[in-house]
């Protein structure tokens, strides 16, 4: 009879008086190619029995194997734990820091990243958790009016802001539910663009974005702004979703947007930007094309809401630009 471990047990006979004779097995007992070795634990008496199967004595199974899901667990503890080891947001580095990562890695991706150094001088890491778009998102804006002091963009935000919060209770949710989530990221807001005194330093910062107190809770305003975008504009989102997941269009909010740690697609990122009106470009190094290509492109996207401000769109100094490796989004600073 097969076990459930796919290997293969014979069982006692309950009719056979062979039952009275299987050997008892001492504490050093072992089973090998040999046969059966004895030992009562005493040392004395050892003796080579080979296990008559025949007579219906049972050979242990091997260990079974972990379920799927125990397997998913577990890489999902090593995955969080490497994670863990990284700051929230990292220093900036030059591109070449890139580069090194994948000296005697794909070829596809070697000359991909070469191509970026034509466009792009520095990335700047974030945390694997799940919530990097948004970690990133967040520090890439903050730090572009941190340098820029664009003035105009405070109310603007203050007034996208409060069009969010309206929509959260339309569709059901509480104050209480997100408005210090909104609070913290409004704290950071100000505090780079202050209507009095002077700005916070690039390096405090930096402090903040890696404060889990900060950094957490300004990624949960994120997602529940995202959530009520998408909630809002049901329509217009449903094919996408189910493109993606079976789940209608609520239910995929509950798991896949508000939830820290999920990962984030075209959906969040559609959603995050045209709420807050805030344009990104997504760079994208992926294996797509030939190292060898003459004409090796790096395709890139641009989600641009119609209500974006000028100063933020393409072709200009202050949009941001994440780059996404299959999972993972960094930020990318041009040349």
């Amino acid at each position: 009879m097969a076990s459930e471990s796919g290997a293969t047990a014979v069982v006692l006979d309950p009719k056979s008086d062979m039952q009275s004779s299987v050997p008892k097995l001492g504490a050093n007992s072992s089973l090998s190619e040999e046969g059966l070795e004895l030992n009562d634990g005493t040392g004395e008496g050892e003796e080579s029995v080979q296990p008559n199967v025949d007579q219906g004595v049972a050979v242990p199974a091997g260990p079974a194997r972990p379920a799927d899901d125990e397997i998913l667990l577990q890489e999902n503890s090593i995955k969080a734990e490497e994670a863990g080891k990284m700051e929230f947001i990292g220093d900036k580095e030059p591109l070449s820091a890139l580069a090194a990562e994948y000296e005697r890695g794909n070829e596809v991706f070697k000359a991909k990243i070469q191509k970026l150094g034509e466009t792009y001088g520095s990335i700047r890491r974030t945390r694997g958790d799940g919530n990097c778009f948004f970690r990133g998102f967040m520090f890439a804006y903050l730090e572009r009016l941190l340098h820029s002091q664009d003035k105009t963009e405070l109310p603007r935000m203050r007034d996208r802001i409060e069009r969010c919060k309206q929509e959260l209770i339309a569709i059901g949710y509480t104050p209480f539910t997100f408005e210090d989530f909104l609070e913290i990221f409004m704290d950071q807001l100000e505090s780079v663009l202050p209507e009095e005194g002077q700005p916070i330093s690039l390096s405090e910062l930096e402090v903040r974005c890696r404060d889990p107190n900060v950094s957490n809770w300004a990624v949960m305003f994120f997602r529940f702004v995202t959530s009520a975008e998408v909630q809002r504009r049901a329509e217009f989102f449903e094919p996408f979703i189910l493109g993606l997941t079976n789940l209608d269009v609520k239910k995929f909010c509950q798991t896949s947007v508000e939830p820290m740690g999920e990962e984030s697609d075209h959906v969040h990122i559609t959603a995050l930007t045209d709420a807050l009106g805030i344009p990104v470009r997504i760079v994208y190094l992926d294996r797509s094309g030939g190292a060898s290509d003459d004409a090796l492109e790096i395709n890139h996207h641009d989600f641009v809401p119609e209500s974006a401000p000028e100063s933020f769109k393409p072709d200009t100094s202050g949009l941001l630009t994440l780059l996404y490796r299959p999972g993972h989004y960094d930020i990318l600073y041009s040349l």
